[in-house]
């Protein structure tokens, strides 16, 4: 079994530590603690950001600890350390000369890198591995000032395809993978994606907190689940016109007028405006507490991810099948190269014609038999089975790059 034992890592990426809502980087770093010494370094505060979120509190705390008047060290176990940058970088994103960004870009990048420095120096870390969360920009340079003993680019989500990230990341990130001693990824799609740029990525998996899942069986379903007639096809999570395809909704619920789809979370201004609200067998239950969640997948006869097809979803992992799965839900999803992992747990269709048919046969089959396969292989996507392939990747690397450097 592959163990990383007593080694520094450093941990560079998008989400704070503080983010409220779930994060693969946060959970890893937790896998990687229990053997070895994390520092976890918070995404530097920017201009912008400082002056138009000042009276936020996330901001706020950077900034007293900017100023001297909070520890930047925020110490969560025995091997890990959470640190705020003491520094302001600039924002400049919406510089267009690629030229002039790199410039800018790079500047940022040793700021930040004599942060990380300083902070690495405290902790004496020492020939320590540098893990970057898909932070593209901020950190594109840090394999050169900081030399890391590795450096690991994590791929989980195709950023490139949103707004922010496309103008310059088009072109960063391909360079960033291609010189990061080794990449891994969190789905086929992504690892397929970082091998064209280097041929050291690894699909690793995907881990998730089934805890909250697992146990559902003694949840009580909720009242305003509980009045809504069976059979009930539900979703859960964000409800964004980025990411669901409202058209297979529509389908479905016009389709079986005896059927009622539920939707638990919030909504986006495409979907507030939805024709589904008219429905009368469609109904928005609005956001819930993480804790509940499960409470809701239990009431469901069948579970939902009508993922649209873009560029932003088609290398995703929707963590969201994991959790329908560890309940021992039939589901229901958007076929992509991404979930042809649970082809055979999962009932996926190409098109809202097969929705239809295949929800039908998800109720029509429905079993104990097939509840316990999916419970069982949903128990498999652990945080620590996804953090085994990491170290796998790494072990493997590491002996690569000491045979060539023997030759």
């Amino acid at each position: 079994m592959a163990i990383l034992n007593n080694r520094d890592i450093i941990i560079v990426g998008q989400q704070p530590w503080d983010i409220p809502i779930g994060s693969n980087c946060k959970d890893l770093a937790l896998e990687f603690s229990k053997n070895n010494r994390v520092l976890y370094v918070n995404a530097p505060l920017d201009r912008k950001t400082s002056l138009l979120q000042r009276d936020t509190e996330g901001v706020k705390k950077r900034l007293q600890v900017i100023a001297g008047r909070e520890e930047a060290f925020t110490e969560v176990s025995a091997n890990l350390w959470v640190y705020n940058p003491q520094i302001i970088i600039e924002s400049v994103n919406w510089v267009r000369l690629k030229g002039l960004f790199r410039w800018l870009n790079k500047i940022n990048n040793a700021r930040f890198a004599r942060s990380i420095h300083d902070a690495a120096s405290q902790l004496d870390f020492k020939k320590f591995i540098l893990f970057n969360d898909n932070d593209i920009f901020r950190s594109f340079h840090l394999k050169e000032f900081l030399k890391p003993a590795l450096s690991i680019y994590y791929s989980r989500d195709n950023i490139v395809a949103t707004p922010y990230w496309k103008r310059h990341g088009t072109y960063m990130e391909p360079e960033l993978i291609a010189k990061s001693d080794l990449c891994v990824a969190n789905s086929v799609y992504l690892a397929n994606y970082c091998r064209r740029y280097n041929p050291n990525s690894f699909y690793v998996g995907q881990g998730c907190d089934l805890e909250l899942f697992s146990n559902g069986g003694a949840l009580e379903i909720p009242a305003d689940l509980a009045v809504i007639k069976k059979p009930v096809l539900g979703y859960v999570g964000a409800l964004l016109s980025i990411r669901l395809d409202e058209k297979i909704l529509l389908y479905l619920a016009k389709e079986r007028p005896d059927w009622n789809i539920v939707l638990v979370g919030p909504q986006d201004e495409d979907f507030s405006k939805s024709e589904l609200h008219q429905l009368s067998n469609v109904f928005f239950l609005g956001p819930k507490k993480p804790e509940m969640l499960a409470a809701y997948i239990k009431g469901f006869d069948v579970c939902l991810n009508p993922q649209v097809i873009n560029p932003l979803t088609i290398g995703n992992y929707p963590r969201k099948i994991d959790e329908y799965l560890a309940m021992g839900k039939p589901t229901l999803a958007t076929r992509t190269e991404a979930m042809d992992i649970f082809a055979d747990y999962v009932y996926l269709a190409s098109t809202k014609e097969e929705y239809l048919q295949l929800a039908e046969k998800a109720l029509a089959e429905d079993s104990s038999t097939l509840a316990q396969k999916r419970i069982y292989f949903a128990g498999t996507h652990t945080w620590e089975a996804n953090t085994r392939d990491i170290y796998k990747a790494i072990i493997d690397v590491e002996g690569d790059l000491v045979s060539s450097a023997d030759e």
